[in-house]
Parts: structure tokens; C-alpha cells; sequence
């Protein structure tokens, strides 16, 4: 190569290098968050582009133009989550909390995820069993599941979590006994650096082991209340002396409570109520920590006077024993400490009070105990109606709220807004004394300290509706949240909000913790988000730079190709067309068995001039055209246009797959045109159109259920000779109703092979390729790997299946088909529940033959793992059999000519529809990663 070639290749490449360099997302994470959110709703609006990194995308974080933060809580988001996770490979958090939409379960692909520091998927819709995988991920610190639907057993998988901090997985449906080690494998006593185990309101069961706690664990907060634990309270539990709060309430635990739990120094809080524990109130005297201890709804019994502590401990606030069986007298003779805000003792057998007065600085209950029953008892103050927590809302500040419309609240600041709304609830509320409204005015200081070090648009909060939650005992709060830089907040802003809540970025005072917000769907978002300025100048100057790349590269490509034709012209040994527009026997030609090779004038000539009246159908390659052979036979003509013009050596390979298969349920190959600049594909002409057609009502053909049946056999027929008779191999790629013709009978012909792939000797298994095909039918396997197997069509097909069988499109109105019959499938009822998504039109009169085996092979084609698939074979021969099953033959023919123009009446071609991507012979949409 001379020293100007190289220059000039040089040049050419330097546009590429440029476009290269500014380039700010790695391509496979643009491919792996697309993939993941293909079927979510309501992502945030400035998700334009395909340039999450460079386009500042709200919630997207990236380095090194790889995505690295998945921060998406507190939106209206509705979908699943999908294997298509694990592909972001570098990802080190992820907060999709707050989106109640998010349904299904968690993909054990996400196990994959070895950089993963956080993950959070709080108050969403996910359900099922969570995945052992998240075991492997040992960068995990924080770990918050609560509040979904998940099922089944604690992993025991999670005690190899050692870096974990937080473990939160309260609020779901778990059962089975509380995971530790042992000959099977790891458990949750392996966690010694957590200091988080957060497992209430579940259903686990069995006795609390022993072996959970030890004296090299770190763990501050022990809640297991409103489980169904059973057994009593491990004395093991005093060994970890860095526990602050005990939660072991609302179970079903027994016998008396360890006496070494006065060995807790740190102990702040103490709830065991609702159980059965029995025995004497256990001696806390040692406990200077304390604040709120509940031990009611139990057995105890006191085989002489209340015990001193329950009053003078120096930092107790909370004393609720109520309903036991504590009896003698409390002698509160002793001054009581200032801290102390409530005793409670209602409905025990308290005979006696010292000092008999109803002057305390604290609030006494005695309610339904043997000393008021004492006449005149009824009047003292002890002996009336219980606590109860007084209403409470933030003031407003020195001004005078004015009246808002559209449902906009008044902030403090008086200032009309939409607020982001939710629950902040305390796990551990350690004061009594509601009426002391400094306790919210810290929160409400404290939140607004925190949203102000994280610089975020927040005007101000307001605290409401203080309530104990009857069924957990959690002390719960209203919080809203006013947006300061107008009457709402954009979408950056309710993401910044509600991460820093859901990650327990902002701390509370100690009387609140630990707490949990449940945050509300946001419906006002308004403005532009962060980064949307830059983000338009970015694409401002995008654009100027694409424009300028391209008129150079244009430049230079034409000065490079004349150079080529030159050369050419005395060479033809590069180029595999370059004698055949000259000479069509050339030996560069394609090697073709039984197709033809057209000039252009003689396609010219049997399309009469590529005429408006033979054009018969158009789609993402280009037209198609009608056209007649001197011999009379009709052909479709598919004339590529500009913009999909393959490369030469490409389109001949195309052309030589296409004429080696023949098979009655393959569209067959007439010939081909390569010149002028025109790439043509000749085939045999089917007058029917596609399935697609006669399923949208296009075609005028009434499809009945046989019909569906035979046409579903007939395409897998022609499936199986690609993948298991053509030598070599070949997957079609592009399987979709579109794409599967049907003849004069009715007869399905499986068409385009644009995308087609041979399957060589060497990849024998799977081809590495980049990913093609359409959106909806595409394998999911094959979009995440990029490795390409025959089963990858099977997945396609299976989507074809069920197409079929609803009359839906694949992704329609933003539902996903597969999903929409997973989630309505039940085995165990009539037609597997499936009444709701089939199409109306087949189940007029009797239910049809053999639909729930359909549907059954259908989902086993779409399993989510290739390795679960059946082979084509496989799928021909359950297809006969669901055929044979209504008593039809297989083998027959779907309908005679007369048949097929039933509903027609209109004189419409069966090619001609009202919407582009209906239309063509060939339509394609394809999926072409950046």
C-alpha cells in the first residue's frame, strides 16, 4: 500500500475516531437498559436518544461511560424486571422503590451483578421467591426488599453477604425458619458485620436458633416482630452487646425472658408483646440505656410488687405492661425519673398504689386493675380511658396560607404546591408524650438539614396525622415534601427526594430510629429535570459536529470510491460483483441452484416501469412489486431502497442461502437483480398475504381455528427443515406473522431471509452475531449474549404461537403478549383462565380443540433459557398432535381456492392495509443495536 492509500486511510478513519471519542455510552449498556425498560411505562420523559450518559438521563449515573447508578424511586413506573439486568455489568446501585407498577419477580441474573454496593426495591409490586443468586453479590452493603410480596424461605445464601450492612426484608409474605449455618450451606449468624436485621411482619416460623446470635456479630437493630415464631428468646442474644433495639412482638414465644439480657448496656428499645412469654418481669435494672420498653399482652406474673426499674431507670420515657398478670403494688414512692413519660398497667391485678396521689409528672394508667374498683376510684386520672395520640399538623410560618386550587396543598412557607407525599414511620418510637410537639418540630428541622446538605430543591416539609399502626405498633406520620423552584417538582427532584429516604441518607433523632417511608406515587411532575439544558446543548452541538463528520466522510468516501472503480476496473479480484454488471456469467457471480439473474430493464419491464398499480406492498426494505414472466408467471418483486441496501458480498450471500432451500413451506427463490445500484429479490408471487393481514382484518380471510392450527404447523414445518435438513444450517432470525405468507390453499410459506444466518461447522451450537430482529419476537437470551442459536427462532415462533391464539399484536398498548399470558395462565382452572386474552372471534360456540396444549407449547417456546425450548421438530410434532386431537389431518391442505376470499367483498389486495407497518410482503422492523 502506498504512502497517499495510507494517508488517505488515515483521513477517513479520523471521522470515526472522533465520533468514537465523543461517544458517552458503552453501546452494550445502551442495549441492556433498553432491553430491561422495553416494556416499562411512564420512564422519565428526557429518556431521549440513545445516550443515557452523555444525555444526563434522570436517574442514570455513569463513569468511564459506563452506567453505574439505577436510581429510579418514586416514580409511576409499571413493568418487570428482566434478566436484561445482568448486562449492566457495572452497576453499583440500584433503587427502584416506590414503583407499586413494578410487578413480577426478581431474575436470578441479577447475581451477575459483582459490583452491586446497594439495591433497593422498596413498596414495589414484586413477588415470588427471592433469588439465591443475590448471595454472590459480595460487594452488597445495602439490601432493602421490604414491602413487596415476595415468598417462600429466607436464602440462606444471603450469610455470604459479609460486607452486608442493612438487611431489610420486613413486610412480604416469607415463611419457613430463620436461616443459619450448618452442613447445608451458609445462613444469617455469618453476617458479623450487619448491623440491620429487619425481618418483621412476615410469616416465618419455628423456634429462634440459638445459634443466630453471637459475640463477634455488630448488629444494632434485632426486629422479628409479627412473625409466627414459636420457643422462647435465646439467651445467645445478650452476647451481641451492640444491640440497641429488640423486636420480638406479635408471636407466639414462650416461657420466661432470659435474665441475661440485662447484659444489653446499649439496649434502647425493648418490644416482646403478644406472646406468651410468662414468668417474672425480668429484672432490667442494669439496662441505663432504655427508654421504651413493651412487654403487654403476655403472661407475667409478680410474686410480690412491681420492680423498681419500671421507674427509675435515668433514661426510660415508656413503660406498657399491660394486660398480664402483675399483681401487689406499685410503689412509686421514689422519685421517678424526669425522663419518664408513661407507665401503663391497665388490665393486671394491681391492688395498691404508693403514694396514694394522682399528682405524677407522668402519665399513669391503671385501667381495669383491683384499685379501681375501689369506690371513687373512677375519678382519679389513672383510672380513666387510655392514652390516646392528639392530632398534629406543621404550623404555618408567621403567614397566613392562601387558598389553593387543582389540589394543591398550602406549604409552611404559604405557598400553594404539589408535594411529594408519603409515610415516614419509626420502627422504634421511643416517647409517649404526643402532646409535646417538639419531638415533630426536630424531625421536621432535621429532614430540611438533610435535603440542604444534598442540595436539593426542597421549599419546606410538613408533618400530619401522628397515629400508632394497630396491627404493628409503628408510630407513623404524614410527610410532604414542597417543592421550592415552582409549584411542583421535576422528575429529578422526586428522585432525589425519594432515594435519600428509601437508602437511609437522612437520619433522624435517635427516638425515631430506625424508620421507613413509603412514598406515594408522584402525579404533577412539571419543569425541565437536571441536566435537560445541557442535555439540549449537547445535542445542539451533536448535531453541528454529525453534520460536519458527515461532509467530510461524504467527501472523502466519494474521492475513495472513484479511486476503487478505477482500480476495478483493472482488477476485479476484491470485488466478488465487479465484472457481473458487465458480464453475468462471470465466475464472481454467486453460485445458485435453481434462481436466475434479471437486468434491470427486463424487471423494469414486468413491473411495467415499477408502476403505482403493481406496487402491491412496502415495509421497512424498501417496495414490493408485482410482476409477470413472459411465461405468465406471477412473481414479488422486492426492490431494496437506499437507505437498506446491503453490502455486495452480504446480499450474495443472501441470494445463495436463499436459492439452496426449497421446501413447500419456504418462499421460493425466481432470481435476483444486481446493478445500477439496485439490489432485487425475485419470488414466487403468494396471493394471500400475510398472517398478520388476515389477523388485523386486512386480508378479508376469516381464520377459524383449524385454519390457525395449520398455518402454525406448516411455518414450524418450514422452521424445522432450515434448522435440521438445509446443509448448512440456517436461522431465520426474523420469525414474526408478518414474515409467514400464505398461498392460494391457505398454506403457510415462511418468507425473508434478510436477516438469515448459516450455521456453520466451526459455530456449531451457536453463532456469536450482532443482535437483529424485531422487537416483541426477539429472544431474550440472544439479546443479552449475542449468541445465536437455532432456538432463538423457537422463542420467536412461540411469540407467533400466541399471536395466533389472542389476535394481539406482540407488544400492544405497551403489554407485553408473553407476560399478559403468563400472568392470566392457571393450569388448574377451565381452558387454563384463559378466556380473557383469547381471541373473542374462536371462542364463539364450543371452546377449540386442543387450545390449552397450544398454549402450553407456546409458553414452553418462549421459556425465558434456550435450553428449555423444544427443538422445531419437537414443536411439529406436538403441533400434528393438537391437530389430529380435533380430528383433522395434518397433512391436509387448510382451504381450497374458493375459501379464501370469504369476507373480502371489497376488491381490496390481501397486500394493501391502512397502517405502514402492516403493509409489504416483507415487512421488517428490526432491532439494530448502537
Amino acid at each position: 500500500m502506498d504512502l497517499q492509500h495510507k494517508v488517505f486511510l488515515l483521513l477517513l478513519l479520523l471521522p470515526f475516531h472522533v465520533l468514537l471519542i465523543t461517544a458517552q455510552t458503552a453501546s452494550q449498556d445502551f442495549t441492556a437498559l433498553s432491553s430491561l425498560t422495553q416494556s416499562w411505562k411512564n420512564k422519565p420523559p428526557n429518556w431521549v436518544g440513545s445516550d443515557p450518559c452523555g444525555g444526563n438521563w434522570d436517574g442514570i449515573r455513569c463513569s468511564n461511560s459506563r452506567i453505574i447508578e439505577l436510581k429510579l424511586a418514586g416514580l409511576t413506573m409499571e413493568g418487570q424486571l428482566s434478566s436484561a439486568i445482568q448486562s449492566l455489568s457495572e452497576l453499583d446501585t440500584i433503587d427502584l422503590s416506590y414503583n407499586t407498577g413494578l410487578t413480577g419477580t426478581i431474575p436470578r441474573e441479577i447475581g451477575n451483578l459483582k459490583k452491586l454496593n446497594s439495591l433497593a426495591l422498596v413498596g414495589c409490586g414484586l413477588t415470588g421467591p427471592i433469588p439465591d443468586s443475590i448471595g454472590s453479590l459480595k460487594q452488597l452493603t445495602f439490601l432493602a426488599l421490604n414491602s413487596n410480596k415476595f415468598n417462600g424461605n429466607i436464602p440462606r445464601s444471603l450469610g455470604n453477604l459479609t460486607n452486608l450492612d442493612w438487611l431489610d426484608l420486613t413486610d412480604n409474605q416469607l415463611e419457613g425458619s430463620i436461616p443459619v449455618s450448618d452442613d447445608q450451606g451458609p445462613g444469617l449468624d455469618m453476617l458479623l458485620n450487619t448491623q440491620h436485621f429487619h425481618l418483621g411482619n412476615n410469616k416465618l416460623n419455628g423456634t429462634i436458633p440459638r445459634k443466630l446470635f453471637s459475640s463477634s456479630m455488630h448488629l444494632k437493630h434485632v426486629l422479628f416482630d409479627s412473625n409466627n415464631l414459636t420457643g422462647g428468646i435465646p439467651s445467645t442474644l445478650a452476647l451481641v452487646s451492640t444491640v440497641e433495639v429488640v423486636r420480638f412482638d406479635r408471636n407466639k414465644l414462650s416461657g420466661p425472658v432470659p435474665s441475661n439480657l440485662n447484659d444489653l448496656k446499649d439496649l434502647s428499645e425493648l418490644y416482646l408483646s403478644h406472646n406468651g412469654l410468662n414468668g417474672s418481669l425480668p429484672d432490667l435494672t442494669g439496662l441505663n440505656k432504655l427508654t421504651y420498653v413493651d412487654l403487654s399482652y403476655n403472661n407475667f406474673n409478680s410474686s410480690s410488687d412491681i420492680p423498681l426499674w419500671v421507674s427509675s431507670l435515668p433514661e426510660l420515657t415508656t413503660v406498657i405492661l399491660k394486660v398480664n398478670r402483675l399483681s401487689g403494688t406499685l410503689n412509686l414512692t421514689n422519685s421517678p425519673s424526669k425522663s419518664l413519660q408513661l407507665i401503663d398497667l391497665e388490665n393486671n391485678l394491681i391492688t395498691d398504689l404508693e403514694p396514694r396521689t394522682d399528682q405524677f409528672s407522668f402519665d399513669l394508667i391503671l385501667i381495669d386493675n383491683g384499685i379501681c374498683r375501689e369506690n371513687g376510684a373512677s375519678e382519679l386520672t389513672y383510672c380513666k380511658v387510655s392514652q390516646i395520640v392528639p392530632s398534629y399538623a406543621t404550623p404555618s410560618s408567621n403567614c397566613l396560607p392562601p387558598p389553593c386550587s387543582d389540589n394543591q396543598i398550602a406549604s409552611p412557607n404559604c405557598k400553594c404546591a404539589f408535594p411529594y407525599t408519603g409515610v415516614l414511620e419509626s420502627r422504634a418510637f421511643s416517647f409517649s408524650n404526643y402532646s409535646n410537639t417538639s419531638y415533630y418540630k426536630e424531625i421536621e428541622q432535621t429532614l430540611m438539614v438533610s435535603f440542604q446538605e444534598h442540595k436539593m430543591a426542597v421549599d419546606s416539609v410538613s408533618l400530619s396525622n401522628p397515629r400508632r399502626n394497630s396491627s404493628t405498633d409503628n408510630f407513623q406520620l404524614t410527610l410532604n415534601v414542597f417543592p421550592s423552584q415552582s409549584d411542583r417538582f421535576n422528575t429529578t427532584g422526586v428522585l432525589s427526594v425519594a432515594f435519600l429516604l428509601s437508602n437511609q441518607i437522612y437520619k433522624p433523632p435517635e427516638y425515631f430510629i430506625p424508620y421507613i417511608f413509603s412514598g406515594l406515587s408522584y402525579q404533577h411532575f412539571g419543569g425541565e429535570s437536571k441536566g435537560s439544558s445541557s442535555s439540549n446543548t449537547g445535542v445542539i452541538v451533536g448535531a453541528v459536529l454529525a453534520v460536519l463528520v458527515f461532509l467530510v466522510l461524504a467527501l472523502l468516501a466519494g474521492i475513495y470510491a472513484i479511486r476503487q472503480k478505477r482500480r476495478a476496473k483493472r482488477s476485479g479480484g476484491s470485488n466478488p460483483f465487479a465484472n457481473w454488471e458487465q458480464n453475468k456469467n462471470s465466475g464472481t457471480a454467486p453460485q445458485l441452484k435453481g434462481a436466475r439473474w434479471f437486468s434491470f430493464e427486463e424487471i423494469r419491464k414486468y413491473t411495467n416501469n415499477f408502476s403505482e398499480a403493481n406496487n402491491i406492498g412496502s415495509g421497512g426494505y424498501g417496495k414490493v412489486y408485482q410482476g409477470t414472466l413472459p411465461s405468465g408467471e406471477l412473481v414479488a418483486i422486492k426492490r431494496a431502497g437506499k437507505e437498506s441496501m446491503q453490502g455486495a458480498v452480504e446480499f450474495k450471500t443472501e441470494i445463495e442461502l436463499l436459492s439452496r432451500v426449497h421446501h413447500k413451506n419456504l418462499v421460493s427463490l425466481v432470481g435476483f437483480n444486481f446493478e445500477k445500484g439496485e439490489q432485487m429479490l425475485v419470488y414466487e408471487y403468494i396471493p394471500n398475504g400475510t398472517v398478520m393481514d388476515s389477523l388485523s382484518g386486512n386480508s378479508g380471510i376469516l381464520m377459524d381455528w383449524i385454519r390457525r392450527l395449520k398455518v402454525t404447523l406448516g411455518a414450524a414445518r418450514g422452521l424445522s427443515y432450515l434448522h435440521e435438513l438445509a446443509n448448512p444450517p440456517i436461522i431465520h432470525r426474523d420469525i414474526k406473522s408478518s414474515n409467514i405468507l400464505l398461498d392460494d390453499h391457505l398454506n403457510a410459506k415462511v418468507a425473508d431471509f434478510g436477516l438469515s444466518k448459516l450455521l456453520v461447522d466451526s459455530e456449531r451450537g451457536h453463532v456469536t452475531t450482532q443482535v437483529k430482529g424485531t422487537m416483541g419476537y426477539l429472544d431474550p437470551e440472544y439479546y443479552m449474549t449475542q449468541q445465536l442459536t437455532e432456538k432463538s427462532d423457537v422463542y420467536s415462533f412461540g411469540v407467533f404461537m400466541l399471536e395466533l391464539a389472542t389476535a394481539r399484536r406482540p407488544i400492544e398498548h405497551g403489554k407485553y403478549i408473553v407476560r399478559e399470558v403468563m400472568r392470566v395462565m392457571d393450569t388448574s382452572k377451565d381452558l387454563y383462565n384463559l378466556q380473557s386474552i383469547i381471541d373473542p372471534t374462536l371462542m364463539k360456540g364450543t371452546s377449540p380443540k386442543g387450545l390449552e396444549r397450544f398454549v402450553a407449547l407456546a409458553m414452553r417456546c418462549v421459556k425465558e433459557y434456550a435450553a428449555e425450548r423444544p427443538t422445531m421438530a419437537e414443536a411439529v410434532k406436538e403441533i400434528e398432535n393438537i391437530i389430529a386431537l380435533t380430528g383433522e389431518n395434518p397433512n391436509g391442505e387448510s382451504a381450497s381456492n374458493t375459501e379464501t376470499y370469504e369476507e373480502a367483498g371489497q376488491g381490496k389486495h390481501p397486500y394493501v392495509t391502512e397502517e405502514f407497518e402492516y403493509s409489504g410482503i416483507f415487512p421488517t422492523t428490526k432491532v439494530e443495536p448502537q
